[in-house]
């Protein structure tokens, strides 16, 4: 019961938030059906269920999947570098948020508390992916292959930083498939 109240704790002023001038921009669009499949983590922003006294997630990929009421599946894994590389996983539903063409989506890992997955860097060919939120506290650069290209990478870092993202916590996933 603490753990399920103080993970609410923190999704809560993530759920409340409302963009304003200073918030992060998603994309214009997001085509779903490109979005969906499996994406690698290349690097994150340190977050409480990635990383913690008992957890290091690595090894972290994040698929997608078109659930029969339209919403989208969600399976993240990862294995636990502090338990012997002991696999993970953890699995939500999310929907887009109208009005958005798809490039923002409230995503629920246990109801009814939701948190904000925005888009905001895409590559023209769905190859990565930048993932934010309004309050900039996280934010995932994702790719279809466990590793990415220096230049993309920089890239997708630029659009992070134009932003607002403070990078200097950046943590660069350790991708053993591929």
């Amino acid at each position: 019961m603490k753990r399920a109240l103080l993970a609410a704790a923190l999704l809560l002023p993530g759920c409340v938030a409302r963009p304003d001038a200073t918030t992060p921009q998603p994309v214009a669009a997001v085509d779903l059906s490109r979005y969906l499949g499996t994406w690698h983590e290349v690097a994150r922003l340190p977050m409480w269920a990635q990383d913690s006294a008992r957890v290091s997630c690595e090894d972290v990929t994040a698929s997608y999947s078109l659930r029969p009421d339209g919403q989208v599946a969600v399976v993240n894994r990862c294995l636990n570098a502090l338990a012997g590389d002991a696999p993970r996983e953890a699995t939500a539903t999310a929907y887009v948020v109208e009005g958005s063409q798809g490039a923002r989506l409230r995503v629920s890992f246990f109801w009814p508390f939701y948190g904000n997955y925005w888009v905001i860097g895409l590559d023209p060919d769905y190859r990565w992916a930048v993932v934010g939120e309004p309050s900039r506290r996280w934010l995932w650069v994702l790719s279809r292959t466990p590793r990415l290209p220096e230049a993309e990478f920089e890239r997708a870092l630029g659009i992070a930083r134009a932003n607002g993202y403070d990078l200097a916590p950046l943590k660069v996933a350790r991708q053993q498939r591929g």
